[in-house]
């Protein structure tokens, strides 16, 4: 069975819980598909890239979310980005020398990225404020680190669970996200039953192992209603996600007219060219004499 690239939004019943269910599969291998990454940076990435659709999915934008964490560690950059119109693009920076030496390091926080922050931002555009927010990766796992920033920076109580795998044919990620919204003016309940309803979500959301959040064979819709049935689960309809680069030559272009003419001389190669790689998707772009002279307007 194939497994799905979707967001599914969805909550619980008579409660102040939303959520957002992530699955990725093809989308996920093209990622993978442009690098050679050590095994622990790709599931890194997996987990980034679930993490980041899910965050996306509980936000109103039309633009890119990106999501990125930077460290001291052997990955000093992993990125994430997702679309509005739902495509889905990510890459990693990394030791290769650190993960030749150790190639099974542990996959937590502390090992693979070290000291550093996670950074959330929605750009929609020119003309545009950014919204960004910034926590210290201070957790062992990059969903509790996530979940310390929406605590301690937006006092939004948020729970995650992340997964990413690379057995099989086909690589997998995902998430599973709960928040707690403000209180609903049409449900009136004590601060102790709302407590209680946040605690009982959550506890359930534990029960679900990464193995059966990426198993092709239990259907999106059945983990939600096999975790929450007993109060009532409303899905919504799900968003496609898919791998999907937004570079261009232009925009290439653009950015390479930036640099001073020294710069671009600096940037040739011993056939007279400039060439520039896409980090997401590895596609070069070369840029001739005639075409740099143009880049700065001569």
């Amino acid at each position: 069975m194939a497994f799905p690239n979707i967001i599914r939004p969805f909550q619980i019943e008579g409660s102040d819980v939303r959520g957002r269910l992530v699955r990725m599969g093809s989308a996920f291998d093209k990622v993978l598909e442009q690098h050679n990454y050590p095994v622990p940076v790709a599931r890194l990435i997996g987990e980034t890239l679930a993490l980041a659709s899910a965050l996306a999915a509980t936000v109103k934008y039309a633009g890119v979310f990106n999501l990125q964490a930077q460290g001291s560690g052997p990955v000093n950059l992993v990125v994430a980005d997702v679309d509005s119109e739902g495509g889905l693009r990510g890459y990693a920076r990394y030791d290769e020398a650190a993960f030749e030496a150790n190639p099974e390091i542990k996959q937590t926080i502390p090992k693979l990225l070290g000291s550093g922050h996670l950074a959330f931002t929605v750009d929609q555009g020119a003309n545009t404020d950014h919204y960004q927010g910034i926590t210290p990766l201070e957790g062992a796992t990059l969903s509790e680190c996530a979940q310390l920033y929406f605590r301690n920076s937006e006092q939004l109580e948020t729970a995650i669970l992340l997964a990413s795998d690379l057995d099989g044919d086909e690589s997998r990620a995902g998430a599973l996200l709960l928040q707690r919204m403000p209180e609903a003016a049409d449900i009136i309940r004590s601060e102790e039953e709302r407590d209680e309803e946040w605690h009982n979500a959550v506890v359930l959301m534990s029960s679900l192992t990464p193995a059966e959040l990426l198993n092709p064979e239990i259907p999106t819709n059945d983990i939600l209603y096999r975790l929450y049935h007993e109060n009532g689960v409303r899905v919504f309809d799900s968003r496609p996600i898919e791998f999907r680069c937004r570079c261009s030559r232009d925009k290439i272009a653009q950015a390479l007219a930036s640099f001073e003419p020294d710069s671009l001389a600096d940037m040739k190669t011993n056939a007279g060219l400039i060439v520039a790689t896409c980090e997401f998707c590895h596609t070069d772009y070369e840029f001739d004499d005639g075409q740099i002279g143009k880049l700065r307007g001569t």
